[in-house]
Protein backbone atom coordinates (compact mmCIF):
# COMPACT_ATOMS: atom_id res chain seq x y z
CA UNK A 1 0.00 0.00 0.00
CA UNK A 2 1.31 3.40 -1.34
CA UNK A 3 -0.88 5.59 0.75
CA UNK A 4 -0.32 7.51 3.77
CA UNK A 5 -2.51 9.87 4.17
CA UNK A 6 0.08 12.64 4.49
CA UNK A 7 -1.50 15.53 2.73
CA UNK A 8 -0.56 19.14 2.66
CA UNK A 9 -2.53 22.10 1.06
CA UNK A 10 -1.41 23.24 -2.09
CA UNK A 11 0.12 19.28 -2.65
CA UNK A 12 -1.14 16.33 -4.59
CA UNK A 13 -4.02 14.44 -3.41
CA UNK A 14 -3.39 10.97 -1.73
CA UNK A 15 -5.32 7.66 -3.20
CA UNK A 16 -6.38 4.74 -1.65
CA UNK A 17 -7.81 1.37 -3.67
CA UNK A 18 -9.89 0.04 -1.84
CA UNK A 19 -12.57 -3.32 -3.09
CA UNK A 20 -15.11 -1.84 -4.88
CA UNK A 21 -14.18 1.63 -3.73
CA UNK A 22 -11.35 4.47 -4.26
CA UNK A 23 -10.99 6.99 -1.28
CA UNK A 24 -8.91 10.48 -2.54
CA UNK A 25 -7.52 13.03 -0.17
CA UNK A 26 -6.90 16.35 -0.39
CA UNK A 27 -6.19 19.15 2.41
CA UNK A 28 -7.25 22.61 1.24
CA UNK A 29 -7.35 25.99 3.00
CA UNK A 30 -5.94 27.70 5.40
CA UNK A 31 -6.93 25.55 8.42
CA UNK A 32 -5.84 22.49 6.64
CA UNK A 33 -8.97 20.65 6.14
CA UNK A 34 -8.98 17.61 5.17
CA UNK A 35 -11.72 16.50 2.19
CA UNK A 36 -12.27 13.05 1.02
CA UNK A 37 -13.88 12.23 -2.32
CA UNK A 38 -15.03 8.40 -2.11
CA UNK A 39 -15.88 6.79 -5.59
CA UNK A 40 -17.88 3.65 -6.18
CA UNK A 41 -15.67 1.44 -8.24
CA UNK A 42 -18.81 0.27 -10.60
CA UNK A 43 -21.04 3.00 -10.61
CA UNK A 44 -18.61 5.79 -10.50
CA UNK A 45 -20.59 7.85 -8.41
CA UNK A 46 -18.58 10.06 -5.79
CA UNK A 47 -19.18 10.93 -2.03
CA UNK A 48 -17.77 14.15 -1.05
CA UNK A 49 -17.17 14.63 2.93
CA UNK A 50 -16.39 17.95 4.16
CA UNK A 51 -16.26 20.66 0.78
CA UNK A 52 -14.28 22.60 3.11
CA UNK A 53 -12.45 24.86 0.79
CA UNK A 54 -10.86 25.42 -2.79
CA UNK A 55 -13.80 24.92 -4.44
CA UNK A 56 -12.02 25.41 -7.45
CA UNK A 57 -9.42 22.38 -6.47
CA UNK A 58 -12.68 20.33 -5.21
CA UNK A 59 -14.57 20.29 -8.57
CA UNK A 60 -11.31 19.57 -10.42
CA UNK A 61 -10.73 16.72 -8.53
CA UNK A 62 -14.19 15.85 -9.14
CA UNK A 63 -13.82 16.19 -13.07
CA UNK A 64 -16.88 14.48 -14.79
CA UNK A 65 -18.00 12.22 -12.22
CA UNK A 66 -21.60 12.31 -10.71
CA UNK A 67 -21.28 13.56 -7.67
CA UNK A 68 -24.20 11.53 -5.31
CA UNK A 69 -24.17 14.19 -1.96
CA UNK A 70 -21.83 15.54 0.07
CA UNK A 71 -22.04 14.98 3.81
CA UNK A 72 -20.98 17.52 6.28
CA UNK A 73 -19.24 16.34 9.19
CA UNK A 74 -20.14 19.17 11.45
CA UNK A 75 -21.23 23.51 11.35
CA UNK A 76 -18.11 24.75 11.48
CA UNK A 77 -17.46 27.21 9.43
CA UNK A 78 -14.05 26.04 8.10
CA UNK A 79 -15.78 22.59 6.82
CA UNK A 80 -18.04 24.05 4.35
CA UNK A 81 -16.18 27.34 2.54
CA UNK A 82 -16.98 25.36 -0.65
CA UNK A 83 -20.02 24.26 -0.41
CA UNK A 84 -22.05 26.53 -1.70
CA UNK A 85 -20.12 26.70 -4.77
CA UNK A 86 -20.08 22.62 -4.99
CA UNK A 87 -23.27 22.40 -4.44
CA UNK A 88 -24.28 25.37 -7.93
CA UNK A 89 -21.93 23.66 -9.99
CA UNK A 90 -22.87 20.16 -9.40
CA UNK A 91 -26.40 20.27 -7.98
CA UNK A 92 -25.63 17.59 -5.00
CA UNK A 93 -27.74 17.11 -2.15
CA UNK A 94 -25.91 18.17 1.03
CA UNK A 95 -26.77 15.76 4.08
CA UNK A 96 -25.92 16.08 7.85
CA UNK A 97 -27.38 15.97 11.15
CA UNK A 98 -30.30 17.76 11.94
CA UNK A 99 -28.58 19.55 15.18
CA UNK A 100 -25.99 21.00 12.88
CA UNK A 101 -27.74 21.39 9.95
CA UNK A 102 -29.57 25.35 10.47
CA UNK A 103 -25.61 26.64 10.53
CA UNK A 104 -24.41 25.24 6.87
CA UNK A 105 -24.94 28.08 4.21
CA UNK A 106 -27.23 25.69 2.21
CA UNK A 107 -30.49 23.68 3.13
CA UNK A 108 -29.52 19.96 4.12
CA UNK A 109 -31.81 17.79 1.78
CA UNK A 110 -31.06 14.35 3.80
CA UNK A 111 -30.34 14.99 7.37
CA UNK A 112 -28.80 11.72 9.17
CA UNK A 113 -29.13 10.55 12.26
CA UNK A 114 -27.41 7.82 13.98
CA UNK A 115 -27.41 4.58 12.88
CA UNK A 116 -28.44 5.68 9.45
CA UNK A 117 -26.88 4.22 6.32
CA UNK A 118 -25.47 6.35 3.62
CA UNK A 119 -24.87 5.15 -0.16
CA UNK A 120 -22.33 6.05 -2.87
CA UNK A 121 -23.36 3.62 -6.14
CA UNK A 122 -22.86 -0.14 -4.43
CA UNK A 123 -20.97 1.62 -0.95
CA UNK A 124 -22.20 1.75 1.86
CA UNK A 125 -21.34 3.88 5.25
CA UNK A 126 -22.44 3.63 8.67
CA UNK A 127 -23.42 7.02 10.18
CA UNK A 128 -22.13 7.77 13.76
CA UNK A 129 -23.20 10.71 15.87
CA UNK A 130 -20.20 11.51 18.51
CA UNK A 131 -21.83 14.38 20.24
CA UNK A 132 -19.50 17.30 21.84
CA UNK A 133 -17.49 18.93 19.35
CA UNK A 134 -20.91 20.23 18.18
CA UNK A 135 -24.31 19.06 18.78
CA UNK A 136 -24.43 17.08 15.79
CA UNK A 137 -21.17 15.81 14.80
CA UNK A 138 -20.56 12.73 13.09
CA UNK A 139 -18.70 10.12 11.77
CA UNK A 140 -19.01 7.78 8.47
CA UNK A 141 -17.78 4.36 8.54
CA UNK A 142 -17.18 1.51 6.05
CA UNK A 143 -15.99 -1.08 7.55
CA UNK A 144 -12.70 -0.88 8.87
CA UNK A 145 -12.20 2.96 7.66
CA UNK A 146 -13.56 5.63 9.44
CA UNK A 147 -14.43 9.25 8.67
CA UNK A 148 -14.28 11.25 12.20
CA UNK A 149 -14.46 14.73 11.29
CA UNK A 150 -13.27 16.68 14.18
CA UNK A 151 -14.25 14.30 16.70
CA UNK A 152 -11.07 11.90 16.82
CA UNK A 153 -7.80 13.01 15.92
CA UNK A 154 -3.80 11.38 16.53
CA UNK A 155 -3.66 11.87 20.42
CA UNK A 156 -6.98 12.59 21.11
CA UNK A 157 -10.82 13.78 20.42
CA UNK A 158 -11.65 17.31 18.90
CA UNK A 159 -11.74 20.47 21.02
CA UNK A 160 -14.58 20.84 23.85
CA UNK A 161 -12.84 24.35 24.84
CA UNK A 162 -12.33 23.17 28.35
CA UNK A 163 -16.17 22.29 29.19
CA UNK A 164 -16.35 19.47 31.19
CA UNK A 165 -19.73 18.27 30.22
CA UNK A 166 -18.99 18.46 26.87
CA UNK A 167 -15.50 16.50 27.11
CA UNK A 168 -17.25 13.78 28.70
CA UNK A 169 -20.23 13.83 26.15
CA UNK A 170 -17.31 13.17 23.19
CA UNK A 171 -15.41 10.95 24.95
CA UNK A 172 -18.18 8.38 26.16
CA UNK A 173 -19.38 8.85 22.89
CA UNK A 174 -16.27 7.86 21.14
CA UNK A 175 -15.63 5.17 23.40
CA UNK A 176 -18.54 3.62 23.54
CA UNK A 177 -19.68 3.99 19.54
CA UNK A 178 -16.16 3.86 17.96
CA UNK A 179 -13.40 2.09 20.07
CA UNK A 180 -15.70 -0.41 21.74
CA UNK A 181 -17.51 -1.54 18.44
CA UNK A 182 -14.38 -1.45 16.11
CA UNK A 183 -11.41 -3.31 15.99
CA UNK A 184 -7.76 -1.97 16.29
CA UNK A 185 -7.27 -1.94 12.48
CA UNK A 186 -9.74 0.66 11.45
CA UNK A 187 -8.09 3.64 9.89
CA UNK A 188 -9.19 6.65 10.97
CA UNK A 189 -9.39 9.39 8.40
CA UNK A 190 -9.61 12.84 10.53
CA UNK A 191 -10.98 16.53 9.81
CA UNK A 192 -7.27 17.64 10.11
CA UNK A 193 -4.01 16.74 9.75
CA UNK A 194 -2.55 12.69 9.72
CA UNK A 195 -4.66 9.55 9.96
CA UNK A 196 -4.23 6.95 12.21
CA UNK A 197 -5.72 3.70 13.57
CA UNK A 198 -8.02 2.63 16.33
CA UNK A 199 -5.16 0.15 17.87
CA UNK A 200 -2.52 2.86 17.62
CA UNK A 201 -4.58 5.37 19.72
CA UNK A 202 -6.53 2.83 22.03
CA UNK A 203 -3.57 2.31 24.86
CA UNK A 204 -4.11 6.59 25.21
CA UNK A 205 -7.64 6.04 26.18
CA UNK A 206 -6.55 6.29 30.03
CA UNK A 207 -5.02 9.33 30.15
CA UNK A 208 -7.12 11.06 27.25
CA UNK A 209 -9.52 10.82 30.46
CA UNK A 210 -7.22 11.82 33.37
CA UNK A 211 -6.22 15.16 31.36
CA UNK A 212 -9.30 16.02 30.19
CA UNK A 213 -9.22 17.05 26.84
Amino acid sequence: MTYTGDVTVGGPADVRELPGLTITKVAVGPYDNNAYFLRCARTGQVLLIDAANEAARLLDLLGDAPLARIVTTHRHGDHWQALAEVVRATGAPVAAHPLDAPELPVPVAEPLEHGDTVTVGDVELEVIHLRGHTPGSIALRHGAHLFTGDSLFPGGVGNTWGDAELFKSLMTDVVERVFEPLPDETWVYPGHGKDTTLGAERPALPSWWERGW
